[in-house]
């Protein structure tokens, strides 16, 4: 287990033990620094939650705090009950008024999905707004970590860091363990093409699972053509499930076209689920076995 999955599981520790009475709690708030990095007074016991990302909106219902929320943007859509909350517009256009309405006392946001400029028009009107950041694997475990600590659920939001931290440390010995990393093209969409580029969840994923990822760069989702496709020459090709609404047997055709390309040519195109790829969220770490599965088959019987 890497130094940095020992250190995220040993503070998920510390969290079940703090944030009780006497860490900074004053009548009805406190204090606490969000991941962002920002200080924010929020309720000791929050009681009435809008979340701004369906990602959050997800991990509140995975700390068993679905009872919580009162509103969330469009596109919540998982676990199914989330489905039956208010409508608060969507992420990056958010219905303030609408908001406001629903009379939170907390909103929950993520500093690559909501603009810094919706979150001070939020806490402009006093309500307090926390801010994740979780880009990848071990900043999603931070992310739960911190909710369980702001939403009173330290114990379940731990026991969901220890299974994420399984699931990474032995998809790290299969890695280890493998001969190589192959050239990985990670399709997200297909008219146009487009993947995901450095400093995006997907672009960690490809590189804990032992792969590179061919459309690293500067460019969070670049678009691709087939020329570009031929000249990377990817080992293995990875689509998402219904890319561009496409069916499956529709985005392994078009592939199919072009037996030069190696991945193409050994048969290492692989469709997967969309919804277990799409979101940063504890079942990403599932996401990222499976990843490393279709990356590494011969060490197959890691990861479980």
């Amino acid at each position: 287990m890497s130094v940095l999955i020992r250190f995220v599981l040993a503070i998920s520790l510390i969290l079940v033990w703090t944030g009780r009475d006497g860490t900074g709690r004053a009548a009805g708030t406190r204090m606490l620094e969000d991941q962002t990095g920002r200080t924010v007074q929020v309720p000791a016991q929050p009681r009435r939650i809008v979340s701004l990302v369906p990602s959050l909106t997800e991990i509140v219902f995975d700390l068993g705090r679905g009872d919580l929320l009162v509103g969330a943007t469009m596109y919540a859509d998982e676990p199914p009950a989330a489905a039956a909350l208010p409508r608060v517009g969507s992420y990056q256009h958010p219905d303030i008024e609408r908001i406001v309405a629903l009379r939170p006392d907390l909103c929950l946001a993520t500093r690559d999905g909501n603009s810094e400029h919706v979150i001070r028009r939020i806490e402009g009107l006093a309500i307090p707004v926390f801010a994740l950041d979780p880009r990848t694997l071990p900043e999603i475990i931070e992310s739960v970590l911190l909710l369980g600590d702001l939403l009173d659920a330290g114990e379940r939001a731990a026991e969901i860091a220890r299974q994420m931290g399984r699931k990474m440390a032995d998809v790290e010995r299969t890695v280890k363990a493998a001969a190589d990393r192959p050239a990985v093209f990670f399709q997200i969409d297909a008219a146009p093409m487009v993947s995901a580029g450095s400093g995006t969840f997907l672009d960690t994923l490809i590189t804990a699972a032992g792969g590179r990822n061919l459309a690293a760069g500067p460019t969070g989702y670049p678009r691709f053509s087939w020329e570009d496709i031929l000249a990377m020459r990817p080992e293995v090709v990875i689509i998402a499930s219904m890319a561009g609404g496409y069916s499956e047997e529709e985005l392994q055709r078009e592939w199919r076209r072009w037996p030069e390309i190696p991945a193409v040519r050994n048969g290492r195109i692989h469709v997967v689920d969309a919804g277990l790829f799409d979101r940063p969220v504890p079942r990403l770490a599932d996401a990222l076995v499976t990843l490393a599965r279709l990356l590494h088959p011969e060490g197959a019987g890691n990861g479980r």
